[in-house]
């Protein structure tokens, strides 16, 4: 019977203690995501593309992990700051996304389950890691931040999720967190990705998807439901308390608004889907007590589609 020697198993021990360490400081979001990209990313392949663009977009503060290529040194030369100059091709291959903070997101319908929130979070950064390991430029569509494609992008956004409510503040505050993003001036073929549970007013949504398309920037709806906001299980008397603000509704007999309720889900669901048909993006729908990779591996394969298109 062989033995490990003293010194082997030590360093062995130490390494182990360092990835315990290193692991401890991660979000935990991030190992999550981490997991959810690794096993979705066995089915895929990156779009890593070829050229830089030639026409100027604009200028902006240099950020880690920037080639230094890309600094203007003339811009630069002019204030204490530096810059890099981004051209309309690398700002029109980047995907920017959005991930609904608000605190209608915290509902689950049981202990087990993920919130919507939750598994919104999760979905969004592991998508971000499957781009950026594909040579994809992401960003958080309300975030201050540029597109990147690196490690500090992925820990920006993983930081920037886990923190929970909108501008970092705590899990479930409302603040200034929207229903829906407003509309932002992206670059003209850019991509975005909204993730929420889409409950809001359609006309709402149609604002923002109909601004964003004026601009020629193409998208993805993902609507992330608890499946008790699909079935609506409950019977007899239950108060349904608003988790923004609005007032607790009490209904005498659940089951008797049950058909209602689901045709006006249906035709939620409906519109959602012909808004999207209608701007060129493409809509899908998730429930919380399914795997995750399957709506990630669907998610990704749109955006893929659409960059191709």
């Amino acid at each position: 019977m062989s033995r490990t020697p003293p010194s082997a198993a030590a360093d062995a021990l130490q390494a182990r203690q360092r990835a315990e360490a290193l692991s401890a400081r991660l979000p935990p979001l991030l190992v999550a995501a981490e997991r959810v990209a690794a096993t979705v990313a066995q089915g895929v392949h990156g779009r890593r593309r070829v050229g830089t663009g030639e026409t100027f977009w604009q200028f902006r503060r240099y950020e880690p992990g920037d080639a230094t290529t890309t600094i203007d040194w003339r811009q630069s030369a002019r204030s204490q700051r530096v810059f890099v100059r981004e051209t309309e091709w690398e700002a029109a291959q980047s995907v920017w996304l959005w991930c609904d903070r608000t605190a209608s997101m915290d509902y689950r319908s049981a202990p087990a389950l993920p919130t919507k929130g939750e598994r919104a979070r999760l979905l969004t950064l592991a998508l971000a890691l499957l781009l950026v390991r594909g040579g994809e430029r992401v960003a958080l569509l309300d975030g201050e931040h540029p597109p990147g494609a690196n490690t500090f992008t992925i820990d920006r956004i993983a930081a920037a999720l886990s923190a929970g409510g909108p501008a970092g503040g705590p899990p479930g505050e409302v603040g200034d967190a929207a229903d829906v993003p407003a509309p932002k001036p992206l670059p003209r073929h850019a991509q975005t990705v909204l993730v929420g549970d889409l409950l809001s007013p359609l006309d709402e949504i149609r604002r923002t998807v109909s601004a964003l398309t004026a601009r020629g920037v193409r998208g993805h709806l993902l609507q992330v439901l608890d499946p008790a906001e699909e079935t609506l299980p409950f019977d007899g008397r239950v108060e349904f308390a608003g988790l923004q603000g609005e007032e607790a509704v009490l209904v005498p007999r659940v089951e008797a608004v049950r058909g209602a309720y689901l045709e006006r889900l249906a035709a939620q669901r409906d519109g959602l889907s012909a808004l999207a048909r209608t701007a060129g993006w493409s809509f899908s729908a998730h429930r919380t007590d399914r795997p995750p990779q399957t709506a990630l591996l669907a998610l990704h394969a749109a955006v893929s589609r659409q960059a191709a298109g």
